[in-house]
């Protein structure tokens, strides 16, 4: 076969070690080099190093819209396109391109968890499962449908790093036995997702990091899972703001003010929520690391640890 790839971040990149298994894949595609670090020097994606590394051609459009990049693609002569966090719209006109169209790997069970964030998402809303779909891509927004699915369990302490680099890696695998059932000749039948149970994950946004104490403690805990390691989850301790990145909800019965210190101690920080307790076990002050409660503490005599 003769497979093109597109793809961005870091998830993408088992994906594409399992397309290119066989040397099928004769171009990636992947977002231009973008502005990072504190020099922000022009930055290739990871996508980009792992192609450049195995040798395989590079594409960089700033849109699969024009003409131009169309007839690039068309010239390729792909059997298949395998689209994974690329991060550009394919209109219906590059879908049709390819011999057997575009195939999506998704991390999530769809319909549940369709866009850009449902990694986060998940875990945000207390799910205790989730997977990856390989998906036919139509014009919608992960609304195609889906070839294989793959279950696993989310833990109940896994942040949405952990769970990232899992299904990335659950990912790649499905995505392999999809290429093996179609050299085989046996692709399986696209079922059409149900339009029941269809939720969205949308794009995160660095000012949903800030925690309302007034919430209950087992929503702020499920949100400081699914923003670690990116926004991190914040809010105001003991008069300072600080970054949270791990806690747990304990069951506390109080009367105190949402916000209010509970209880400081060796085994973590106890903040009254709307409902029960936030259990602080990894906290970092502004210009700091991340450290343990205890040693917070130890820096906070004032708390009375």
């Amino acid at each position: 076969m003769r497979i093109v790839f597109a793809g961005t971040p870091e998830f993408a990149v088992p994906c594409l070690r399992a397309a290119a298994a066989r040397g099928e894949v004769v171009a990636v595609y992947t977002q231009p080099d973008r502005p990072a670090g504190r020099g922000r020097g022009l930055t290739p994606s990871p996508v980009k190093l792992e192609a450049v590394q195995r040798g395989i051609p590079v594409y960089q459009p700033e849109s699969l819209r024009t003409a131009a990049a169309k007839a690039a693609l068309r010239a390729l002569q792909p059997d298949l396109m395998v689209v994974v966090a690329y991060g550009l719209i394919l209109p219906p006109s590059v879908l049709s391109i390819p011999v057997h169209g575009c195939w999506n790997v998704h991390a999530s069970l769809l319909p549940r968890w369709r866009g850009a964030a449902p990694i986060q998402r998940a875990i945000e809303a207390g799910d205790t499962r989730t997977g990856v779909c390989l998906m036919q891509m139509d014009e919608g927004l992960d609304t195609g449908p889906v070839l294989l699915t793959q279950a696993t369990e989310i833990g109940p302490q896994e942040t949405a790093g952990q769970l990232h680099d899992r299904l990335a890696e659950l990912g790649a695998r499905v995505l392999g036995d999809g290429l093996g059932l179609l050299r085989a000749g046996l692709l399986p039948v696209p079922q059409p997702q149900p339009e029941a149970g269809v939720t969205y994950a949308h794009k995160l946004d660095k000012a949903e990091a800030r925690l309302d104490w007034s919430q209950p403690a087992t929503q702020l805990a499920n949100k400081v899972r699914a923003f670690h390691p990116w926004p991190v989850a914040e809010a105001q301790l003991a008069g300072e703001r600080v970054r949270l990145h791990a806690a747990i909800a304990v069951d506390a019965a109080h009367a105190a003010a949402p916000g209010t210190l509970l209880r400081a101690g060796r085994d973590g920080i106890d903040i009254a929520c709307g409902q029960g307790a936030l259990r602080i076990l990894t906290l970092q002050r502004e210009g700091g690391r991340p450290v343990s409660a205890q040693d917070y503490l130890n820096a906070r005599r004032d708390l009375g640890a």
